[in-house]
């Protein structure tokens, strides 16, 4: 589901927060889903959690993503407003350059 590319110029947690956010606004993660433990996507992605959980802490910060302690992160119900929207634009035109 989520792929990073190891080669890119673009640091590897902002890969991750791009994908987690074009996979919300693309209707496969849906509103309060619970996305995978930090661990396990560091598994899945082979990177480092503390890659992960640095994604995790700026998709939070953006409001993208919400914890709950002890159960876990899950995608805002807000990950469609403009903000995310601008954001995932931006990311994209640098990714391009």
């Amino acid at each position: 589901m989520i792929q990073i590319d190891l080669q890119s110029r673009v640091p590897l947690y902002e890969q991750l927060q791009e994908q987690i956010i074009r996979l919300s606004m693309l209707g496969i993660l849906d509103e309060n889903q619970q996305l995978p433990s930090v661990r396990a996507l560091a598994r899945e992605v082979g990177v480092n959690p503390n890659t992960v959980a640095k994604a995790y802490q700026q998709l939070e910060q953006q409001g993208i993503i919400y914890t709950v302690s002890g159960r876990g992160s899950f995608v805002s119900p807000d990950v469609l407003s403009p903000v995310s929207y601008t954001h995932l634009r931006a990311h994209e035109t640098l990714a391009n350059l």
